[in-house]
């Protein structure tokens, strides 16, 4: 395995970076394989990049043969103005796509994957890859394309069940309806949307499920393919919902995040890049 970190291309001042962790190949095993990718978007409210949501997400995919990245974007009040972390992480999928020859990618089997403001992030690829937004700062926008999206407890809409503070990071605190509107990715889905799954809990009161609700319509309206967990229990952030991410103090993690059944989301989430019909 490789671990290597490279600059993403974007605005003067800022400095988004990919870590990337690439397995490698064997001639006694297959030298010639090729595997699927995942790009990890922390969440943090567009302010932060959390990194309880961050390389113990990546080292999860990294261990069921597949390359992972953890893209750590332009996060900050004033650093992550709509739409510079939309292009920045469009950025990341065209630099995985480009240098799948030499990392052993599959180029058409390139998930993004977001938590909280990240899920915002990652889910704003699958509405705006093939946007005039895209068309304008990328010579070849194909490359942009999300395959897959996988979108936990993520800020959806700008709307009734608005994460205010995602919105609020992305265009100021006298943020319009309107601007709101025109990131509610409930309202920017069609049918070339990515295949995609999603996880939430009922008991979220940092971003309401409905969020996730409304996405999961959104897809079915436009006969876009999806798998959707809804658990019970469990606040908002908990990462992969046990000790390896769950926050710590005197050496002993937060009881709050280390719910049960939302653990199997990670393993749900590969057989679901497994199982979905990528296009060839």
């Amino acid at each position: 395995m490789e671990f290597f970190k490279i600059a993403i291309p974007s605005d003067e001042g800022v400095n988004p970076e990919l870590h990337c962790y690439i397995p490698s190949n064997y001639e006694g095993i297959e030298p010639n394989r090729k595997r699927p990718a995942v790009i990890v978007c922390p969440g943090g409210a567009y302010r932060g990049c959390a990194d309880r949501e961050a390389e113990c997400i990546a080292l999860q995919y990294l261990a069921a043969d597949m390359a992972a990245f953890v893209l750590y974007y332009s996060a900050g009040i004033e650093k992550a103005r709509f739409p510079r972390c939309t292009l920045e992480a469009l950025g990341a999928i065209k630099t995985v796509r480009e240098n799948s020859e030499e990392w052993n990618i599959d180029p058409q089997k390139i998930a993004i994957l977001g938590f909280s403001a990240g899920g915002h992030l990652a889910g704003s690829t699958g509405a705006f890859w093939n946007t005039d937004l895209a068309k304008k700062h990328f010579d070849n926008y194909r490359l942009c394309k999300p395959n897959a999206a996988i979108l936990c407890y993520p800020v959806i809409t700008g709307g009734k069940f608005a994460h205010l503070g995602s919105m609020h990071s992305l265009f100021g605190y006298e943020v319009t309806q309107q601007q709101r509107d025109s990131v509610s990715l409930e309202k920017l889905v069609t049918e070339e949307y990515p295949p995609t799954f999603l996880w939430h809990t009922a008991a979220d009161k940092g971003v309401p499920v409905q969020n996730s609700l409304l996405m999961a319509t959104a897809l079915a309206d436009h006969s876009v393919p999806f798998e959707m967990h809804i658990y019970p229990t469990g606040k908002h952030g908990l990462g992969l919902s046990d000790e390896r991410s769950a926050e710590h103090k005197d050496g002993v993690p937060n009881p709050e995040l280390l719910e049960i059944r939302p653990r199997q989301w990670v393993q749900d989430s590969i057989s679901f890049l497994k199982d979905i019909p990528f296009e060839k």
